[in-house]
């Protein structure tokens, strides 16, 4: 009678490698394109780590399950990732995937670094084992309302779908403009054609569209409508999610694509290891890599740094992210608690208003920084 092998563990002893579960969107309806720059720099950051020696002598290796924009098929990799031994999670670019993911790793007891997720409330309750890297939505989107108003917008249309995420954001886009000023009127996606918002548009008097939907349904439909209507030529189209940051967006809509602003979560100037991260990354990605690429890099260079200190210890990983100190591609990271947000969080994360410039589509402006 043989004896039957052991489970995999968090803590192996046999030379075998760390694993990292990796979360991200590769198939539709998830966003695929955001989904394949994260993943390029979270390979990235592995191999480095790996060229390096690894982890206590150990290889660092990607577990990677594709989310698909989906919250239970995120829940259910959660769920296979814990028991096949990973020592943390990593990704997830969709919040409200990103919030599933988060709420069963809490439950489970396993570390869990978002690399790109912003809903504030990423779990119900305060949690000692999930931690973040990009900003709160609050603290972004605060930002781009700042930049509406300082352009001069103050009437607000905002095309919705329905989702956690999107209401999230009408909601702060709201309470922030009210008290400035400013009205934000939300005509439902759900229920308006491109040709119909274009009529509200002008009913409203709005001055400003911002597209808190998908990309590219109905997003793309919307500008080309809105671009097209002669009666809209003054206004401003948004999209403060970041559609236009990926080379689809431009490929799609051409001209149409430029002057639409958007968040995108880079300093003015990259640090020499962003540059030199940047370089590989675009070589790799055979196009400019997204901040979402940089935020892959960086989930990866933080984990390896607690893995080095702490071994795959999983208790020990969730108790180190208030001493994290990791010299990322966008600046120094270090986690605190953040009043109103439920997870250990980046608090100075680079936020920027940019759009892709009319001149020159391929190129972008910063517009707007913090």
């Amino acid at each position: 009678m043989h004896t039957p092998p052991s489970p995999p563990g968090p803590e192996r002893t046999d030379g075998s490698s760390v694993q990292i579960g990796a979360l991200v969107p590769l198939t539709r309806p998830g966003w695929v394109e955001a989904g394949q720059h994260l993943l390029a720099g979270l390979e990235l950051a592995v191999r480095e780590v790996n060229d390096a020696g690894g982890v206590v002598g150990r290889p660092l290796e990607l577990v990677v399950r594709d989310t698909a924009a989906d919250a239970q098929k995120a829940t259910a990799a959660v769920d296979e990732l814990a028991c096949l031994g990973v020592a943390a999670l990593a990704g997830e670019y969709h919040s409200v995937v990103a919030r599933a993911a988060a709420g069963r790793a809490d439950a489970l007891g396993l570390p869990f670094l978002c690399s790109s997720a912003v809903l504030d409330a990423l779990t119900e309750q305060p949690t000692e084992w999930v931690a973040r890297l990009s900003p709160p939505q609050s603290h972004g989107w605060q930002i781009y309302a700042d930049f509406l108003l300082s352009a001069g917008h103050s009437r607000i249309a905002v095309a919705a779908q329905p989702s956690v995420y999107w209401a999230s954001g009408t909601r702060i886009l709201r309470d922030y403009l009210a008290p400035r000023g400013g009205t934000v009127v939300e005509l439902d996606m759900s229920a308006l054609t491109p040709a119909a918002v274009c009529d509200e548009l002008v009913d409203n008097r709005a001055t400003a569209l911002l597209l808190l939907v998908g990309h590219p349904e109905p997003a793309v439909p919307i500008v080309k409508s809105v671009r097209s209507d002669r009666r809209l030529a003054e206004i401003l189209i948004g999209a403060p999610a970041g559609q236009p940051e990926f080379a689809e967006w431009a490929t799609l809509l051409g001209d149409d694509s430029a002057g639409v602003p958007f968040l995108r979560y880079l300093p003015e100037r990259l640090s020499p290891l962003g540059a030199r991260v940047e370089k590989v990354l675009r070589e790799q990605l055979s196009e400019a890599p997204s901040f979402v690429a940089f935020e892959g890099y960086d989930t990866v260079a933080v984990l390896a740094d607690v893995l080095r200190s702490h071994g795959a210890d999983r208790a020990r990983t969730a108790e180190s992210w208030p001493r994290v100190a990791v010299e990322g591609t966008r600046g120094q990271i270090q986690f605190s608690r953040t009043p109103g947000i439920s997870v250990w969080q980046w608090a100075s994360t680079p936020v920027q208003v940019v759009d892709r410039d009319p001149a020159e589509p391929g190129r972008f402006r910063i517009l707007h920084a913090s």
